[in-house]
């Protein structure tokens, strides 16, 4: 009986970490490439750096920070924002002021999302990623779901070897050899898991290795003095940045 429990721990445990391996294989062809001298450094501003640290939605809570902090844009604790001038500065700007809609005014999680998706946002990131500084979309994606594949198979085996001691539980012999049986899978996807820690983690982030080393080298500082100050924290650390408790609260709304 619990052989039968065995064999599709085994092969979720083999299929997941095949699978795990081939997109750390394709990772580092994809990302392990110098970055393009002809966008560094100049090219890399606050909106760059945001989406290195946070991907999208970080761009999106410096612009609606940036908005906020110079009279352009309310933003309400309650979850609501309100264009206040609605002549945008730059691309991004107009883009956002068009997500609000001709009202003037929507809820400000509805605008965060339709703002992350918006082209101008996906051209920053596709800029970044020709560069060689953003970890293509597919690659972050793909890495995520091997590795929460892997984490499923972990605990699959887990419940299966669970289910099987109980089983078995009578019959000491037969415990003893299928715990014996069960490390194989386990012993698999749990080294895996070790190893992606540092072989793969590195694709799961919005940044390549070598923008890593580029956020790694910015200075932030805890407490912003400036309002310049105030936008590198937010673009480096998101929301948790943001001094103003109503305003964090806005912008986590």
């Amino acid at each position: 009986m619990w052989v039968l429990l065995l064999i599709p721990s085994c092969a979720a445990a083999v299929l997941s970490c095949l699978r795990l391996v081939r997109v750390a294989t394709i990772a580092d062809a994809l990302t392990g490439r110098a970055p393009h001298p002809g966008h560094l450094p100049a090219g890399v501003g606050l909106y760059e750096t945001a989406y290195l640290a946070g991907g999208p939605a970080r761009v999106v809570d410096l612009a609606l920070v940036r908005m906020a902090g110079v009279g352009r844009l309310h933003l309400a604790h309650t979850g609501w924002t309100t264009v206040v001038d609605p002549r945008g500065r730059g691309r991004l700007e107009r883009a956002l002021i068009g997500a609000i809609g001709p009202e003037g005014q929507c809820r400000t999680a509805q605008l965060k999302a339709a703002l992350a998706a918006h082209p101008t946002v996906r051209d920053i990131g596709d800029r970044l990623t020709s560069a060689g500084l953003a970890t293509p979309a597919v690659v972050r994606d793909h890495a995520l779901r091997a590795i929460r594949q892997v984490r499923y198979a972990l605990v699959g085996a887990a419940a299966m070897l669970l289910l099987t001691v109980l089983l078995t539980a009578p019959d000491g012999t037969a415990a003893r050899t299928a715990v014996a049986w069960y490390a194989l899978p386990l012993v698999l996807t749990g080294g895996t898991l070790l190893m992606a820690r540092v072989d793969v983690h590195a694709y799961t982030a919005w940044a390549a290795p070598a923008g890593q080393t580029l956020l790694r080298a910015l200075p932030c500082r805890h407490t912003p003095a400036t309002a310049d100050d105030l936008l590198t924290a937010v673009a480096i650390s998101g929301p948790a940045a943001v001094q103003d408790p109503r305003l964090r609260a806005a912008l986590d709304s």
